[in-house]
């Protein structure tokens, strides 16, 4: 295979999953919205720095309101990491590699694009919010649903499936580190009670509340969720079980040694983690060196693959 056609599949799946996954960012903040009391309202700039977004939106927008944070998040065609300019870009990487994946999957992404483009500014107003990202949110998983049981797992997928992953383990670390911004205002001398609301909406907006139950089986808390997002080896949107994933492919790969080094770091990073003390304090800081490792073993696989 040709390291171009690597690289476009790589993110494509990448930019794809990078979609979905902004949409399950907002709806942090949309389910606390539904579960907090009335007269607390979340913060919305912490979403746009999770992204690292800040200084684009600073030059775009005076004000960090929530209908702006919502427009330059989801279909601010300027912004490189919103929803629309994400699909775009996978679009455009899937449009030249339309011969080795399905006629479908094509259909399906550009159907997708073009309803996130003229459409996706209903996504905004509170009153139809969460069920436009849903909808964007089931788009894409029928999408790679159709993908994963429709193409032959060759090295074509593998590399697609890869980019998946990694960009799936990016954006949970992401959203675990919704609780240690300050989305909720300190103004409130309840707050401390509801913190576990917070961590509720975090479970919510990865579609995990249910697994977690299963798995715990225990009320919901900072430690047990961090635990489940991080080193849980069964749920497909646990850190852990995305590095599971990532390595069964490169296993398949030659010369994967340098990607897998850095793939079997992240492993030990996670596993040793003290997710009680992290609960408590060193979140952000324990998600940025989770994200450094990350970059890092995306760098490896661009010089194992796509440059050399």
């Amino acid at each position: 295979m040709l390291s171009r056609v690597a690289e476009n599949l790589y993110w494509f799946g990448r930019y794809l999953e990078r979609a979905e996954n902004t949409a399950r960012l907002i709806n942090v903040n949309t389910y606390l919205l539904l579960d907090l009391p009335r007269l607390i309202t979340p913060g919305w700039l912490p979403l746009v720095e999770m992204t690292g977004g800040e200084r684009a939106f600073a030059k775009a927008y005076k004000e960090a309101t929530e209908a702006n944070v919502l427009r330059f998040m989801i279909i601010d065609p300027e912004n490189p990491d919103s929803i629309l300019s994400n699909l775009k870009k996978a679009r455009e990487n899937l449009r030249t590699t339309r011969d080795v994946t399905p006629r479908e999957v094509w259909e399906l992404v550009n159907d997708l694009y073009y309803d996130v483009r003229d459409q996706g500014y209903r996504a905004i107003p509170r009153q139809h919010r969460h069920d436009h990202l849903t909808e964007i949110i089931r788009d894409v998983q029928l999408i790679t649903g159709t993908l994963f049981t429709s193409t032959s797992y060759d090295t074509a997928f593998r590399f697609i499936r890869m980019g998946f992953n990694i960009e799936q383990a990016d954006m949970t670390t992401r959203i675990l580190d919704v609780t240690s911004a300050d989305l909720l205002p300190h103004q409130h001398d309840e707050l401390a009670s509801l913190q576990n609301i917070q961590w509720m909406s975090v479970l919510k907006s990865l579609t995990a509340y249910q697994m977690y139950r299963r798995h715990v089986r225990l009320r919901v808390s900072g430690p047990s969720v961090i635990r489940f997002l991080l080193q849980n080896s069964d749920f497909p949107r646990a850190v852990h079980f995305s590095l599971l994933r990532i390595t069964s492919q490169l296993h398949t790969l030659p010369n994967h040694k340098k990607p897998l080094h850095h793939v079997d770091r992240l492993k030990h990073l996670i596993q040793d983690a003290d997710v009680r003390a992290l609960s408590e304090h060193g979140l952000h800081e324990f998600v940025d060196e989770i994200q450094r490792e990350l970059f890092e073993l995306n760098d490896s696989i661009g010089q194992t693959y796509f440059y050399s």
